[in-house]
Formats: C-alpha cells, sequence, structure tokens
C-alpha cells in the first residue's frame, strides 16, 4: 500500500492548488484556525456578553453588573464523496494523462463550486443577519450597496476588511452606473475592483443563490437551487462573523493493481465541512437578494 500513499501526496497539492486558485470563498477560511475540529466534529464556541454601565454612587459605590457566559455548539454536517474510475488502457493510450485530467477537472468543476455556493446559501439563510431585497439597475445600484454599507455601520460592524461579494450579471450595471473619462489608454478595464475600501468578489450566479439542494448521488449529482431560493445580488460579508471549517481527507487512489472491481484507476474524494455564522456577529453579514 505504500504506492498507494505516496499517490495520494502526489496529487493533494494539485486538488488543494486547484481549490485555491478557483474558490471565491477560499480566503475566509483562515478564520477558522482558532478553533480545532481535528478529533471532533463539535466545538463550543464561548459567547459571552455583560451589561452597559451604570452611575456610579458615592455611597453605595458600583452598580452591580451581571455577566451572561453560555456555549454556542458547532456541528459538522456534511459529508460529501465521489468515486472515479479510468480505464488502465485509456490511461495508457492518453501518455498517463487522463487521470491527472479527471481527477482536476472534478475538483474544478464540482467540488469548489458546491463548497462556495453551499456556504453563500448559509450565510443567506442564517437567522439575524442583514437583509435588503429589490429590482436593481445601474440607477439604484450603488445606492442599494450604501444602505448595505449603512445598515452595518449602524450595528457597529467593523469596517475593515469588510467584501463586496457581486453577482457577476449586474457587471455591466456596475459599468453603466459609473461616470468614466478614457484618455488613449492602450488597455482599458471596466470592472471595479474595489468599492470605497471593500475588496469586490465576483460570483457567478449559479454559485450565488439563497438557498441551495445538496443531491445524494442516486438519481442525480452536485447540487441545485433549493425550494424557493433567490438569485442573491450582492452580499457583503465581514470575514471574522463567519467559521469555514473544511477537512479534506487524503484521496484515496488505488493503482489497476490494487484495484479489486475492475482494471482501472480509481480515485476516492471525500469531503467533510460546514460553515456557520456567528450568533453574536450575525450583522456582519448583509445579503441583497432579487425580488
Amino acid at each position: 500500500m505504500a504506492n498507494n500513499i505516496q499517490l495520494a501526496e502526489k496529487f493533494l497539492p494539485v486538488i488543494d492548488d486547484i481549490y485555491k486558485a478557483a474558490s471565491v470563498t477560499q480566503s475566509w477560511d483562515a478564520e477558522t484556525q482558532n478553533l480545532n475540529f481535528s478529533n471532533a466534529n463539535t466545538v463550543n464556541v464561548l459567547k459571552v456578553s455583560t451589561t452597559g454601565l451604570g452611575d456610579y454612587s458615592r455611597t453605595d459605590g458600583y452598580p452591580k453588573g451581571d455577566v451572561t457566559a453560555e456555549f454556542e455548539p458547532m456541528r459538522l454536517t456534511e459529508e460529501r464523496g465521489k468515486e472515479i474510475s479510468v480505464d488502465r488502457m485509456d490511461n495508457e493510450e492518453a501518455l498517463g494523462k487522463v487521470f491527472g485530467t479527471v481527477t482536476g477537472d472534478f475538483m474544478k468543476h464540482h467540488v469548489i463550486p458546491e463548497l462556495d455556493a453551499f456556504r453563500f446559501a448559509k450565510y443567506a439563510s442564517t437567522e439575524g443577519i442583514l437583509k435588503g431585497s429589490a429590482v436593481l439597475t445601474a440607477d439604484n445600484l450603488f445606492e442599494a450597496i450604501d444602505q448595505a454599507v449603512a445598515e452595518m455601520d449602524a450595528n457597529e460592524v467593523p469596517r475593515e476588511g469588510r467584501e463586496l461579494c457581486i453577482n457577476t450579471d449586474l457587471e455591466p450595471l456596475i459599468s453603466a452606473g459609473l461616470s468614466r473619462r478614457w484618455g488613449s489608454d492602450s488597455r482599458v478595464s471596466t470592472r471595479l475592483e474595489e468599492y470605497n475600501g471593500m475588496k469586490i468578489k465576483y460570483v457567478v450566479p449559479s454559485r450565488f443563490k439563497s438557498a441551495i439542494t445538496l443531491n445524494p448521488g442516486t438519481d442525480a449529482w452536485g447540487f441545485t437551487a433549493g425550494e424557493g431560493a433567490k438569485n442573491i445580488n450582492f452580499m457583503i460579508i465581514y470575514p471574522k462573523a463567519v467559521l469555514q471549517v473544511t477537512k479534506f481527507a487524503m484521496p484515496k487512489i488505488f493503482t489497476p493493481d490494487e484495484n479489486q472491481d475492475k482494471d482501472a484507476w480509481k480515485f476516492q474524494f471525500r469531503l467533510y465541512h460546514d460553515a456557520f455564522v456567528y450568533e453574536n456577529k450575525a450583522k456582519g453579514i448583509y445579503t441583497h437578494t432579487a425580488s
């Protein structure tokens, strides 16, 4: 079985690179580092709240306040997987490139889109977040974004670090809503990369739904829009408000000689993950959906 382990280690960096290069939500994974799910599927996060100030009395001294401490359980719920086989001769006749290409395409076209879609839908459906809904045009798009920013400001969500995720269908509205004058530049880009200090990430519509359904892999694979799902126009996310836990198990790879089912290369991939919004930080997410 040593050969199996070496093959897994060979493909793992490729899989990881594809995930990091193509995922919209990957940059927020860093916020999970302060919690350890390595030996458990549940972590209890301590939430602490206190009362505000009261009047100091020169007779009685300090007013007595209360401290409330409770645990918020976060449990991983999503276990997904897939097995892929490539016939020995098909791989050999294509100079050994088929197996690597298939596994890479599988990550890029199926795993990563589902991971992003799941996270956005989970955040959009979380109770307590800020929400808005309207039909957006070039005339009211930036007004809607500014309103979202104002609501987050009113809830004292830190400005530094906020990111603006925008549906790619709205890109033409962004260009139409901005007044620009071009000179004799040989290269012109109309894509807005930042708005009032917020980094912009563009999300394709298929990954930007308010709800999704994860198909079981019997009659249907992957994910589809959930019942009653709405298209998300844009989301403003304060990354410290979310917790993303992704357990990429070591891929299991079997050579045709090890495969007892048929004369083929076999790739098994398992994804164990979940995403959460901290209850006390729910206002760190603003979701604007289409009417």
